[in-house]
């Protein structure tokens, strides 16, 4: 059975940093994109951040490019969300999630195209 565990979320002045991590589990990690969406009470889920299997490709919403940074660890099933900078309005749950498709050559950027999701993140920004 396939897990994703997010951790790291939690408090941070407006300005500051936080890192998040999602530990994977079940099937062989390193053969998935891996992708972070967040989500605001009564919105739509939102891409945020996406890597590729191998680590070597990454793509951002716009509104985090230089600020937030994805990366993986393929030895730990790990993959963080790296957020500076933060912003009042990013006070959202933050949800990991894996590929439906075994090394997809690009990174997907809808919801459907994952498979398996964590548990979300709960981060507030205070302003």
């Amino acid at each position: 059975q396939v897990q994703l565990v997010e951790s790291g979320g939690g408090l941070v002045q407006a300005g500051g940093s936080l890192r998040l991590s999602c530990a994977a589990s079940g099937r062989a990690f390193s053969d998935y994109n891996m992708g972070w969406f967040r989500q605001a009470p009564g919105k739509q889920r939102e891409f945020v951040a996406g890597i590729s299997w191998s680590g070597g490709s990454t793509e951002y919403q716009d509104s985090v490019k230089g600020r937030f940074t994805i990366a993986r660890d393929n030895a730990k099933n790990t993959v963080y969300l790296q957020m500076n900078s933060m912003k009042a309005e990013e006070t959202v749950v933050y949800s990991c999630a894996d590929d439906m498709w075994t090394r997809r050559s690009s990174i997907a950027r809808r919801e459907g195209q994952y498979k398996y999701w964590g548990q979300g993140a709960k981060v507030t920004v205070a302003s």
